[in-house]
């Protein structure tokens, strides 16, 4: 396969660029890459780059040729809210939720989620699930990396998607609302996960009153890695370009 780098900069046709330190040692120490090799590269303003490759010692310069304004962002514009887990099952989730189409994603403290974070600390969290969204796309084929949001508490992200032109959905268990009975939407849609132990039902009320519609995902209980990435493929299924 053809390695894709993501460029965190406009590109621009003719030009000449260098890639950053990090990716450069893992196209040249990993991928073993040459000169005169191809790769694609790509700065998340939609469309890719055909790019001839020149190493110099520990740098890595490509030359783009030319621009293929393909897409393979689905219809659907939908918006992944995850309460916070365990770091590693964040990380599965944010990348899971790109390779599957996710647009943007929203981190948010529940009362129940088993990590906190905040200041500096969260700061830097956000900053790496970033990073994942980004391999993940280098991976999938994706042009445009979806957002990943700073972390939001609960109350302040529900009163913020209360004004939001969006279809709003919350899983929970036991809800008999089911995705499949429902018409394709018009609008974005926003889908609100819990974490590993479940909302509590102070907060469940909290969502349905912002206009958050219970749905239910089958007779199992799904652990919170599950849940919301079951819920996206069957949205893609449904509504997406599956």
């Amino acid at each position: 396969m053809i390695p894709r780098f993501f460029c965190p900069f406009p590109l621009h046709p003719g030009a000449t660029v260098e890639l950053a330190a990090e990716t450069a040692h893992h196209a040249l120490k990993v991928l073993r890459v040459g000169a005169g090799d191809t790769a694609t590269l790509f700065d998340g303003r939609g469309g890719q780059w055909r790019a001839t490759l020149n190493p110099a010692g520990k740098s890595l310069r490509a030359t783009l040729e030319e621009f293929d304004a393909s897409d393979c962002e689905p219809p659907l514009a939908l918006t992944l809210v995850q309460a916070l887990a365990a770091s590693d099952k964040m990380d599965f989730v944010v990348q899971k939720a790109v390779e599957l189409g996710v647009r943007h994603i929203q981190p948010v403290a529940a009362k129940r989620s088993l990590i906190r974070l905040a200041g500096e600390r969260a700061e830097r969290r956000v900053e790496h699930w970033r990073n994942v969204a980004i391999a993940a796309c280098e991976q999938c084929g994706r042009n445009r990396v979806p957002s990943v949001a700073p972390i939001l508490d609960l109350p302040q992200y529900l009163g913020l998607a209360a004004q939001d032109n969006a279809i709003r959905f919350v899983c929970a268990p036991g809800a008999t609302g089911s995705l499949r009975d429902l018409a394709a939407p018009a609008l974005p849609v926003s889908l609100l996960v819990g974490p590993e132990g479940g909302f509590e039902e102070g907060e469940l009320l909290a969502a349905r009153a912002a206009g958050f519609e219970p749905i239910g995902l089958g007779p199992r209980i799904l652990r919170t890695e599950t849940a919301g990435l079951g819920a996206v493929a069957a949205m893609m299924a449904l509504w997406g370009d599956w």
